[in-house]
Formats: structure tokens, C-alpha cells, sequence
């Protein structure tokens, strides 16, 4: 869409014209000190809450409270079962099978679980290549995975890196790595979506890559899901992770997503942790028999999940069910595209946008640079109302959501910073 205009009169036009637009009411807005909606535009870090989400969470208290332990089996929806809820949507969220998808844990343990199966180093192929910004929980974790494996963490990690003076990265650099290192390196994780400069990898060509070159791929999603259209199963990448408080909206620090490619699903040749909620379910509860492992992604779990979290999942989703994914990616477009008008429109002497211009190759996310600015801009910006996101050096990320935030929220989002880059 290359037809945007300046001024307050488009945007409300474009929110009248909205198919989405009363979705926004279905979340909880928050509020300044006078009871003024906020400009919100931090669902990339943590999504708004969905109303209908209290009345799922106490309708786990309320059987909780009435049922006890029978809740189980006898709670409006069973909790030895809860899992089973989430599967479907998710997995239409993310673009793969249910058999390939499960609700557990939190998204770097997740991570950690599938390393467990899916990092197999030897003396002469070992070494894990990330993104050389990778968010740090992700290099925390694969460098410890390389010492948990008697490997040194700086020998063992290979960087895929932006070209000097750019910040995106660059397929042709991926692919030099891999000519040179290909058959050393044992496992590609990167971030689907990279979380300081909102590119949106292409998932299936990293993929088509690594395993050319005899390795396993995985992602880290945490940005992607709820946000662009991931299409993990046909990417063909091995395994990934997901968080669910993002663009999922289902609070924070709750539970996470995992993918785990369908054609692993039956191999129980695959080292990994076992726990009683991967073990078969006809037989779980007889406790005494030799462990019999579910397959796909289920047979992964640890243990009998957190239903009050499982349920503020389940509200989200419904959510994302009745808009769509197709939906939601072709508002996204748009928005973000009006938001990048605008910023553009501000002049670049003054902004520079670091997330790619390619609709396909971001999220609704953008990173902007402002010049000669730190960290008091962000600050000005929260005392006028916008809800951003600051990342060291000099970022501020804005995520304009296309389920609650509107083309009059970006406008306004604009003008503000307008005038506070004019004071």
C-alpha cells in the first residue's frame, strides 16, 4: 500500500474502514492519570490482556474450588487434558501440524529440552551458529549447552554477522559460513524474528542451508508467533520455541509454545528428558510400567502443566481464531507501512529506521534510530503518553498490533514524537 497521506483525517478513515477495528475493544487498554487510553506499542514485549481472560482463569478457580483433585476429570474443561485445548490453534498459529506442536515450560527451557535432543556434537562437528545480536537468553543458552558438552563456548560458537556499518543480515554471509564451517557445525538456532531490528528471517531457506550442509536447524520464535506468518512445518526446520506473552497475550512470564517437525514424531532413538506427561496416556496413570513415549511433540513433556496459565492461552487464542492469521498479517502491513510513512515523513536528518522496508521481511515491528538521541527521548515519549520499548545503544522499538492498536494510535504516536524531537 503506497497511497498514504499526512494528517489525523486519513488515519480515522482508515480505522473506519477496518474490518478488525472492534477487536481493540476485547482487550484492556491501559490508562494514563487521567484515565486516557495510552498509546500502547509494546505487544512486542508484552501483549495486552484480552478481557474474556479473567472469566477462563476463574472458571479453573471456581472448579478448583467446587471439584478439588476430581477437577481433573470432571472441571467444564478437564485438566488432564487441558493441553489437548491449545494444540490446534496453536499450531494453525504457527503454521504447522498438531502433532508437531505443544503448549509446556517456558521458551528457553524449551530450548534447552530440544538442544537435548537435537545438539548431538562430535569431536569434529560440534560448534552452534546464531545471529551475532541474538536476544542474550539465546546465547546464554547455546554457550552453555557447548560447555555442558565439554566444548569450549567461544571456540564453539560461530556469529552470523551484519556487514560493517549495516545492522541487517545477509543471506550470502550465511552461506560463506557454511562453505567454510559447514561441516564443523552441528546446529543452526537463530531468531525467527530478530528482536533489536525486527527482521524477519527467511526460515525455510536457512533451513534448506543447514541442511545441506548436514545440520540441524532450529528457531527461536518468540517474536514471530502472533505476528508474522511463520509457516514452520514448511520451512522443514527441525525444532523450535516459542513465548507465548508477546504478540499471544497471555500474560506474563506464562507458558511456551514448541514445535518438533513431524518427521522426527516416531523416532525414539532421539536423546531426550522423560517425564510421566510424555509417557502414553492409556497407561500413565498405572505408574509401574517401563516408560512408553508419546509421539510428536507431546512425548517431550515433563510433567502435568499449569492450568491457570494454560487458560489465559486458551482466551488468547480464541482470539487469534476468530481474526486469523491472513487477517491479522494484512492489517499488520498496512499499519506498520503508515507508521513508516510517517517516521519518514519526519525527515531523515532526524530518523532512521533500521528493520527492513520489505513488508515480507518484518513483522509490525520497527527500530528506529533517532540522531544525537539516548536514552531521555524514550523517557519524554512515556511522559507524553507512548508506551515504546528502548534497547541499548540508541533503539526505540515500536510494535503498532494490528488486534488493538489503531491508525489514529500511530498518528498520534508520530505527532508526539514530532513534537518532542521539535522542543
Amino acid at each position: 500500500m503506497s497511497d498514504y497521506k499526512l494528517g489525523l483525517d486519513y488515519a480515522l478513515k482508515q480505522d473506519q474502514n477496518d474490518t478488525l477495528r472492534p477487536y481493540r475493544n476485547l482487550f484492556h487498554i491501559p490508562k494514563d492519570k487521567n484515565g486516557n487510553d495510552l498509546i500502547y506499542m509494546t505487544g512486542n514485549s508484552l501483549g495486552l490482556q484480552p478481557k474474556q481472560t479473567k472469566s477462563y482463569v476463574n472458571q479453573e478457580l471456581d472448579d478448583w474450588a467446587s471439584l478439588g483433585v476430581e477437577g481433573h476429570f470432571e472441571a467444564k474443561n478437564p485438566w488432564l487434558k487441558y493441553h489437548e485445548f491449545l494444540t490446534e490453534q496453536m499450531a494453525e498459529m504457527v503454521g504447522a501440524k498438531p502433532i508437531e506442536v505443544i503448549v509446556m515450560n517456558t521458551l528457553t527451557a524449551n530450548l534447552h529440552f530440544m538442544m537435548a535432543s537435537f545438539y548431538q556434537p562430535t569431536t569434529s562437528r560440534y560448534k552452534i551458529l546464531i545471529e551475532s545480536d541474538a536476544f542474550p537468553s539465546d546465547k546464554y543458552a547455546v554457550e552453555s549447552q557447548l560447555r555442558h558438552h565439554g566444548f569450549d563456548h567461544k571456540d564453539g560458537l560461530v556469529l552470523w554477522k551484519p556487514r560493517k556499518g549495516e545492522e541487517l543480515l545477509n543471506y550470502e554471509d550465511l552461506e560463506n559460513i557454511l562453505e567454510e564451517q559447514g561441516t564443523e557445525i552441528a546446529l543452526i538456532m537463530i531468531g525467527g524474528v530478530n528482536y533489536y531490528t525486527g527482521q524477519f528471517f527467511d526460515l525455510k531457506r536457512i533451513t534448506a542451508l543447514g541442511h545441506n550442509h548436514g545440520c540441524i536447524v532450529g528457531f527461536d520464535c518468540a517474536h514471530g508467533a502472533g505476528n508474522v506468518a511463520l509457516n514452520i512445518h514448511d520451512s522443514g526446520a527441525d525444532f523450535a520455541a516459542w513465548c507465548t506473552y508477546k504478540y499471544l497475550n497471555s500474560g506474563p512470564g506464562s507458558l511456551a509454545g514448541c514445535f518438533v517437525h513431524e518427521k522426527h514424531a516416531h523416532r525414539k532413538d532421539l536423546n531426550r528428558f522423560a517425564g510421566w506427561w510424555s509417557h502414553n496416556k492409556e497407561t500413565r496413570f498405572n505408574m509401574r510400567g517401563e516408560f512408553d513415549q508419546l509421539p510428536g511433540a507431546e512425548g517431550w513433556q515433563l510433567s502435568n502443566p499449569p492450568i491457570l496459565s494454560m487458560a489465559a492461552i486458551k482466551s488468547s487464542l480464541d482470539v487469534f481464531t476468530k481474526v486469523g492469521m491472513e487477517a491479522l498479517t494484512e492489517k499488520s502491513k498496512k499499519l506498520t507501512g503508515y507508521f513508516e510513512f510517517l517516521l519518514k515523513n519526519l525527515g531523515e536528518d532526524f530518523i532512521r529506521i533500521i528493520t527492513p522496508s520489505q513488508p515480507e521481511e518484518r513483522g509490525c515491528q520497527l527500530s528506529i534510530q533517532v540522531k544525537n538521541a539516548n536514552k531521555s527521548l524514550h523517557h519524554k515519549l512515556t511522559e507524553a503518553g507512548v508506551v515504546s520499548d528502548w534497547r541499548e545503544p540508541d533503539v526505540i522499538r515500536c510494535a503498532p498490533v494490528p488486534l488493538y492498536n489503531s491508525f489514529e494510535d500511530v498518528y498520534r504516536m508520530v505527532e508526539k514524537l514530532k513534537a518532542i524531537l521539535n522542543d
